[in-house]
């Protein structure tokens, strides 16, 4: 049995649609009603990481989890817990590049260095996925495109090695699959660092239409993202666009291609996929 916990988000999406059809997957969602994309035979059940109980019933006789957790909530010592007493084998962790970076000390790649620790010393077999931004981030242009053919962000000349949501669930789901993978830290990256304003271009490009980039200031980011977040995550997002800017996000890892035979999907591809989302 197969554990994914994230079903709803950006990566355990994904990874729900991924799984073989043959496999015995059960799925852990706050509202069950939000998963999609289960497989006919997925057992979608009820739970919270605040919830031992829920915790309990959602690892019963699971082998296998996908970990997803988001900052802001609670700490995985309680879920580690859980699926240790339950006879969990091996954890498939989602994580961040960042975590390998020296120079990050932002409250969010702080929380997943404590939780990578956590695992790491559970005595379960572990799997670290390390992605660096995901191209969907770009999602939340959706709007100013739409309303005013223009992209908002900071530093537009900061390249980033972002990549495709679907790779890094192809990756998990490898992990969680295979053989070889416990013990091993996978850094997921694009076959090429993009910035902003490269990302804008292909855009324009794929909808058919002239958008312009708008860089905007620290403070006007501040105001922006802390209509999304709450005040402690926007520093640390705006920490992490610094960091960005200074060139920590550019190196590109050859993982993705290493592990799934292929080239790692491009951001023009990602798009293209993706365009009636900006149209």
């Amino acid at each position: 049995m197969i554990l994914v916990t994230g079903a709803t988000g950006t990566i355990g999406r994904e990874v729900v649609r991924k799984i073989p059809a043959d496999l015995a997957v059960r799925i852990m969602a706050r509202d069950p009603r939000r998963v999609e994309g289960a497989g006919a035979g997925a057992e979608i059940v009820p739970g919270d990481f605040s919830d031992p109980a829920s915790l309990a019933g959602a690892l019963r006789g699971v082998r296998t989890v996908f970990l997803v957790t988001n900052p802001g909530g609670c700490d995985d010592a309680g879920f580690i817990r859980s699926a240790r007493s339950a006879g969990v084998r091996h954890v498939v962790k989602l994580s961040a590049a960042a975590v390998a970076d020296d120079r990050a000390e932002d409250l969010i790649t702080r929380w997943q260095r404590r939780n990578e620790d956590l695992l790491r010393g559970s005595g379960m077999e572990w799997t670290l996925l390390r992605p660096r931004a995901f191209m969907s981030n770009t999602l939340s242009w959706v709007g100013s495109i739409r309303s005013g053919d223009v992209v908002r962000a900071l530093y537009g000349a900061s390249a980033n090695a972002c990549v495709d949501p679907r790779d890094v669930a192809e990756v998990g789901v490898r992990a969680l699959t295979e053989d070889g993978h416990a013990g091993r830290i996978h850094t997921l990256t694009g076959p090429a660092a993009i910035t902003a304003v490269e990302q804008t271009a292909q855009l324009a490009e794929l909808l058919c239409r002239p958008l312009r980039f708008e860089e905007l200031g620290p403070e006007q980011a501040r105001a922006a993202l802390g209509a999304r977040y709450p005040a402690d995550i926007v520093e640390a997002l705006l920490d992490s666009a610094e960091r960005g800017r200074e060139g920590s996000k550019a190196e590109v890892d050859g993982t993705v291609a290493a592990l799934l035979g292929r080239p790692a999907g491009t951001f023009c591809g990602w798009a293209s996929d993706h365009l009636s989302a900006f149209g």
